[in-house]
């Protein structure tokens, strides 16, 4: 008598790689969980925005049509925020790494582009509450814009810091989880003189403006004031921005692939 030998079911792959809204919110209390990270995105902004944006030379000074001095300055510190936000939701994923989920996600059917629009995702959404809080603090302290830059500079340095969360990804698998903010942080700042978002590069000089439009900052910040200042090449922002996205997103799924490959 001979048996038929039984086959295995076949394995349903999840809808879209994986990606879904439970695994977001899930990711979502996770991070705000850790009380650093919340006062590092969310308050220090508003805070360097009432250190630096509201003395009276700032609120006097006319930028645009209708905007003063503390708005232009209420932009850049959103940006900041934006950036601060999203790169530490994305380097999160460094403490993943040394608790050893992501190769325990190596077993599972999500795909690694799934993985990272998940955190591209959970990033873009704190940034979104910086932004808030920041534009929030900045509206009853003396920031004057146009109604037009409110609806359009704001929503800008939110959704062009997305080349923050893939960036933070990106380091989050390059470098260790005790100290990946540590880091990051003076490394956005620099970047951030760098790439003309702290001083203008009308006051780096010729050679420093330059190189500043090749810096991943340079095309966030110039999008994000270009409603309210109508200044700089708007092409070539979005070039940068689209470009460094690229790169770190790229960058980001193949550290995947190569951190996950050892099970």
């Amino acid at each position: 008598m001979s048996t038929a030998a039984t086959m295995p079911a076949a394995r349903n792959l999840p809808r879209f790689g994986g990606f879904n809204l439970g695994m977001i919110k899930l990711e979502l209390r996770r991070l705000l969980r850790n009380r650093r990270t919340v006062i590092f995105t969310f308050v220090m902004p508003a805070v360097f925005f009432l250190l630096f944006g509201t003395n009276s030379a700032s609120r006097n000074q006319v930028v645009g049509d209708g905007g003063n001095g503390t708005g232009y300055i209420l932009i850049s510190m959103a940006v900041y925020g934006a950036m601060l936000a999203t790169t530490s939701g994305g380097a999160m994923v460094s403490v993943e790494r040394a608790a050893g989920w992501s190769r325990q996600l190596r077993l599972t059917p999500l795909k690694p582009i799934a993985y990272v629009a998940v955190k591209l995702v959970l990033a873009m959404i704190i940034g979104a509450v910086s932004v808030a809080v920041t534009a929030v603090v900045g509206a009853f302290s003396g920031a004057k814009l146009p109604v037009h830059a409110w609806l359009e500079c704001l929503p800008l340095a939110w959704a062009c810091a997305l080349v923050f969360a893939a960036f933070g990804l990106f380091m989050g698998y390059l470098l260790p989880s005790e100290n990946v903010m540590q880091i990051l942080g003076p490394v956005l700042a620099v970047l951030s003189f760098a790439g003309g978002l702290f001083v203008p590069l009308d006051q780096l000089g010729d050679v420093f403006a330059t190189i500043a439009k090749f810096t991943p900052v340079y095309g966030v910040g110039a999008l994000a004031r270009y409603p309210l200042t109508q200044d700089g090449n708007l092409w070539l922002a979005i070039l940068n921005v689209l470009g460094w996205t690229g790169v770190f997103a790229l960058g980001a799924m193949w550290r995947f692939r190569r951190d996950t490959a050892r099970v």
